[in-house]
């Protein structure tokens, strides 16, 4: 594991995001909350959270953070037909949270898959990345 003890805490962000498609009758079930197992929004929501909270624990050699703040927007979009989750993490650590943005993605989604999985097995979870980051020594970046 890095040696961070020398470095001072500081504001760090990172947004992530990813998409997973799905047919137009799964989309609308997704958003119209018909789904059998229950509001599959709020559940992937939840499920992101906790996840960024517990990236330490998911991926080896990724040091424990604080996280401050921990966002998730999952937004419908109609072509090719699914939806959009953006993870936004916010600390004041010595190591960013370009992990935990991206595992509260990745979770997230699969959450998504699994809540849609009875109405459609085939969805497709694609273009997980990491879109942002501020902060920390190699200050900020912004992706495409």
């Amino acid at each position: 594991m890095v040696d961070v003890s020398a470095k001072a805490p500081t504001a760090r962000e990172a947004l992530a995001e990813g998409e997973i498609r799905m047919k137009p009758a799964t989309r609308r079930a997704l958003f119209s909350n018909t789904l059998k197992k229950g509001d599959a929004l709020a559940v992937a929501r939840t499920a992101g959270i906790l996840a960024a909270k517990k990236t330490a624990e998911l991926i080896p050699l990724c040091h424990p953070i604080a996280t401050s703040g921990i966002d998730i927007d999952i937004d419908e979009v109609s072509r090719p037909s699914g939806a959009r989750v953006r993870a936004k993490v916010r600390v004041t650590d010595r190591t960013g949270a370009e992990m935990e943005a991206l595992t509260a993605v990745s979770v997230t989604l699969l959450t998504l898959y699994d809540m849609c999985k009875a109405v459609q097995k085939d969805m497709v979870i694609e273009r997980v990345r990491l879109r942002e980051k501020r902060g920390g020594k190699s200050g900020d970046l912004r992706l495409g």
